[in-house]
């Protein structure tokens, strides 16, 4: 059996030049997931181990330290750690066990969004990857935006700050945003050491700084029965008080956000060498070790911070101009270990915020190639690096415009996103396990899918920007999507095109006869005996030099709403007649892919004999669209023009 390739690299212009900007921002491009520069890439060489690619999930999920316990004593007040207490708790009994179960049946990295686009049929199943698309969109996008925002406030709120910095939030976000696309443009490298020393860093600084807080507040017990005091003066008895807390928990969702990056950045963890298997069970092994560690070191981040800041900071200071607003324990540090050290953790902070925005970047430059190229919803450069992040760059500075650098306006952009995959995984679990027939965890997994459903839309109803700008994404996603399959419609799909030993034999008789190949195009559901004879006498009719020994090529759609295929061609002697069977997505790109292979391997252009197909040209063309059906004939003759440009190298497509 032999294969053949017929479709060229995208990444070049079809002419073979092209503009200097346009070789430029071609040049690298990630034809296969993951296969590109960020710490979301395809692991190259042996990985690392499971406690370094954690610091790559730490940009995203430590890093929100920098602004999550001051987001969460703004919007639950007094009642925060009570809050917190209950996120942590769904966090190790709800989240972890989730993504611990998408690690191990999505071990390359693919995460919940495939899970689920598995789970789901055909174009139900894409149409639900494009909204989840565009909910992963608001996530990274806001990680991007909000950590940039709050890179800065840790910038103007410094002591040592200039003036001139005052008031012009907006102006140092977007130029971080720009340096961050500027990094990416070059090239992104050295992820992994870079996040090591900065999470580590990061870490060690906020232990140091909440160990002090903390300190000072078994020195001063009364400042916790001041707030006890505050507390229930102003909810009631304890039972109320808790009744609250599970009401504003979804409000700080945002300590959620680490999982799905979890599991994306599964393929950089070190396997076993030399044995596929091994290295997968490697794999997941690490990547459960990451997630399980990665939520304890978090939770307890989060429980000590929001004591340590409701406790110890005056509320009116996480108001927006206040002192602590975004930065709650930068605050901390200023006020207890001077300014000094404070300037030091402001400058580690910015660092690591600025840092997320690029394993964002990272995760977007990952999932769009993944995705939307392959199910041709995305032009073909969609598959460069560069371009991306021209794009994502721009939609960044539109994001911060809008919200004019604000990290608190962001918080329920960001949850959104994060609460809505968190959700998607949970389902996608669920009906995994149900689908293995595992009662318990099917039960299990049910009710962690409906306190992520509860939250998701408690925190849609609170904070509806979330929703708004994730609706954004998604409308505009569809849009491109829609028009790209259009465009790309007739394009050759085949990534391969392989014939089996019966197939290649015809064809090396037909080498050495010097004839060319005949094809008669014929409808596999209708294979009686009767039906190929009449066929073929019908092309002998219309056209006279179909000869008695012509070949039948039936195509058989499987899923098609996919767009590209690999092809494998089975010969087949039915009714005395040589038949060529194959499956695609769509019957006229099938069908080109294998004529040009046949053209390639007789070194002549094979011919190929069409009916004309009845009904009406614009449901014909849809039916093209959506079920890879309709008029066969002349979309295969216009795929055929497209992808052969040279007419005396064209097979022939005759219709009678």
């Amino acid at each position: 059996m032999t294969t053949h390739t017929p479709l060229e690299e995208p990444s070049k212009p079809a002419d073979g030049t092209g503009s200097r900007l346009r070789r430029w921002l071609l040049t690298d491009t990630a034809e296969k997931a993951g296969e590109h520069t960020g710490p979301h890439g395809k692991a190259v060489g042996r990985g690392a181990p499971w406690w370094r690619v954690m610091c790559l999930t730490g940009l995203d999920y430590f890093s929100t330290l920098g602004y999550q316990p001051a987001i969460a004593a703004l919007a639950a007040g007094l009642i925060a750690p009570l809050a917190t207490l209950l996120l942590v708790a769904i966090t190790l009994f709800g989240a972890l066990p989730v993504y611990r179960r998408v690690a191990r049946e999505s071990p390359n990295g693919a995460g919940s969004i495939a899970m689920l686009s598995k789970l789901l049929p055909k174009w139900g199943g894409k149409l639900a990857v494009l909204a989840l698309l565009g909910f992963a969109a608001t996530d990274f996008m806001i990680t991007m935006t909000l950590s940039a925002a709050d890179a800065t406030a840790h910038a103007i709120e410094n002591p040592f700050a200039p003036d001139f910095l005052q008031g012009q939030q907006v102006i140092i976000t977007l130029a971080l945003l720009a340096g961050l696309g500027v990094v990416f443009l070059r090239g992104f490298t050295e992820a992994i050491r870079i996040a090591t020393v900065l999470v580590g860093a990061f870490l060690l600084i906020n232990a140091v700084v909440l160990v002090v807080a903390l300190a000072h507040i078994i020195d001063t017990p009364l400042k916790v029965g001041d707030w006890w005091t505050a507390l229930t003066t102003q909810h009631g008895d304890p039972w109320m008080i808790i009744a609250i807390a599970l009401i504003v928990f979804p409000k700080l969702a945002l300590g959620l956000s680490g999982f799905e990056t979890g599991v994306a950045v599964m393929p950089q963890i070190r396997g076993e060498q030399g044995d596929p298997e091994a290295t997968l069970r490697a794999r997941v092994k690490g990547a459960h070790r990451l997630l399980t560690t990665s939520a304890l070191i978090m939770s307890a981040f989060l429980v000590t911070s929001s004591i340590a800041t409701v406790v110890l900071i005056p509320q009116e200071e996480f108001q927006p101009g206040g002192k602590a607003n975004g930065r709650a324990l930068a605050y901390l540090a200023h006020q207890f270990l001077g300014d000094g050290f404070g300037t030091v953790y402001d400058v580690i902070t910015i660092a690591i915020l600025w840092f997320a925005g690029a394993s964002a970047m990272a995760g977007l430059l990952n999932l769009v190639p993944r995705y939307l190229p392959h199910y041709g919803m995305a032009p073909r450069w969609a598959r460069a690096i560069r371009p991306l992040v021209i794009v994502f760059t721009c939609v960044a500075f539109l994001i911060t415009i809008i919200f004019q650098a604000s990290v608190d306006d962001q918080g329920g952009a960001y949850a959104t996103g994060v609460l809505v995959l968190m959700t998607s995984a949970a389902v996608a679990v669920t009906l995994s396990a149900r689908g293995k027939r595992e009662r318990g965890k099917t039960i299990g997994f049910g009710i962690v899918t409906l306190v992520f459903l509860y939250t998701t839309i408690a925190n849609i109803i609170e904070r509806p920007d979330g929703i708004k700008i994730a609706a954004c994404f998604i409308l505009g996603i569809l849009v491109v999507s829609f028009v790209s399959r259009v465009v790309r419609s007739i394009e050759l799909r085949a990534t391969t095109v392989q014939l089996d030993p019966l197939v290649e034999s015809w064809v090396r008789e037909a080498v050495d006869s010097g004839r060319p190949i005949q094809l008669i195009a014929h409808d596999p559901k209708h294979a009686r005996p009767e039906r190929y004879a009449e066929k073929l006498k019908h092309a002998q009719a219309a056209h006279r030099f179909v000869g008695e020994d012509a070949w039948f090529i039936e195509v058989t759609i499987g899923d098609s709403s996919d767009f590209e295929d690999e092809i494998y061609v089975v010969g087949d002697e039915r009714y005395g007649h040589r038949v060529l069977s194959l499956r695609g997505s769509s019957v006229p790109n099938s069908l080109a892919s294998v004529l040009i292979d046949l053209r390639d391997r007789t070194g002549q252009a094979p011919h190929i004999y069409f009916r004309w197909t009845e009904g009406n040209p614009a449901s014909n063309f849809a039916r093209f669209l959506l079920f890879g059906e309709g008029e066969i004939a002349p979309m295969t003759r216009e795929v055929l023009r497209i992808a052969v440009p040279e007419v005396t190298q064209r097979p022939w497509v005759h219709v009678g």
